[in-house]
């Protein structure tokens, strides 16, 4: 007799063989990427910045659409707006909601304007308004100053979102550090603006404890995001913070108490050679402890950031898009 099993997970999209031979060719291509350039703490982050936006580095330089437009909202700080970005889809005229967008880079690289085709997907995709935050950037300006810009961007869109777009904010998304960033806004936002609630998160490949499970210390492959790469992230962003000190909940939400909050349904993603992988299943089954619909979709071989990349570069990519806007589309649906 074989006992059931409550604790379920498609072991067939983690077995070896579910890797395709393209997405093994593909990562092997980004590790000897990796292995020609500078790592972004051996040439400092304002150069590797520019490197990036020149697609020298192992993630695809960024491609700037014309349908981006800037934008700006309001932060705590008396005459300092933060930098925004907006995506409007294309050809319609009612868009359904707002969906704000926090980009990843480690809290170190990347832009609100760094990610415009996969914006674009998500906005065209889900008939959705998509605002990205261009939240300010460590090591020059470390925990807790990119953060705050995130809570202040999101209570704008919370008061003002519906009178300037004409729809509400309904969701919040992140990549990697946009995941842990969305998190720590969904947190804050539960207490400074306790009467909202969202229809929705979308967490992709997020870091959520900044003192690292096992996987995030023992990935062996130079694929990406490294276990040596992600300590140079830590102390840019969190410098002077013991180990303990990162288990805090307003710095690594894996450890927030979450009975009786008001969470929202999650979309989690996640390649399978993502050092962030156990982050993420983790933290789906938080949320399902707490008895919370979490969807959690993971792509054979993919690794970290593998939604950046065209579609038609990387399948995982197309279909982790396809994902996203099924869920945003669905929880539209339903509220």
């Amino acid at each position: 007799m074989v006992l059931a099993n409550d604790l379920q997970i498609n072991g067939s999209r983690l077995h070896p063989d579910a890797v395709t031979e393209a997405q093994r060719q593909f990562n092997e291509n980004l590790i000897a990427t990796g292995r020609k350039g500078p790592k972004w703490f051996e040439v400092g982050a304002e150069k590797y910045r520019v490197l990036r936006r020149e697609g020298k580095t192992p993630l695809p330089k960024p491609t700037v659409l014309d349908c981006g437009k800037p934008f700006s909202i309001p932060s705590r700080d008396e005459g300092r707006d933060i930098p925004c970005r907006i995506m409007m889809p294309e050809g319609k005229k009612d868009v359904s909601a707002v969906y704000m967008h926090i980009h990843g880079g480690g809290w170190v690289l990347q832009s609100e304007a760094d990610q415009d085709p996969l914006l674009h997907a998500i906005s065209d995709g889900a008939n959705v308004v998509v605002v990205s935050i261009g939240y300010r950037l460590a090591p020059e300006n470390p925990f807790p100053k990119g953060p705050e810009d995130c809570f202040d961007a999101a209570e704008w869109l919370v008061d003002h979102g519906h009178a300037h777009f004409g729809v509400p904010l309904r969701f919040m998304g992140g990549e990697s550090a946009g995941g842990h960033l969305t998190l720590l806004t969904l947190f804050h936002l539960l207490e400074s603006r306790s009467k909202f609630h969202l229809s929705g998160i979308v967490l992709n490949y997020g870091a959520y404890d900044l003192s690292f499970l096992p996987q995030a210390r023992n990935f062996s492959k130079p694929l990406v995001l490294t276990p040596q790469v992600m300590v140079k992230y830590m102390d840019a962003f969190l410098p002077g913070k013991s180990p303990d000190e990162r288990k805090d909940p307003s710095v690594s939400p894996f450890y927030k108490d979450l009975s009786g909050l008001r969470l929202p349904p999650a979309l989690f993603t996640c390649g399978t050679e993502d050092c962030l992988l156990e982050d993420t299943v983790m933290m789906a089954l938080r949320w399902q402890m707490a008895g919370i619909e979490a969807t959690t979709r993971l792509f054979p071989g993919a690794p970290h950031a593998f939604s950046l990349f065209s579609a038609e570069e990387l399948p995982a990519s197309k279909e982790c898009r396809e994902v996203i806007n099924e869920f945003l589309v669905g929880r539209l649906a339903q509220d």
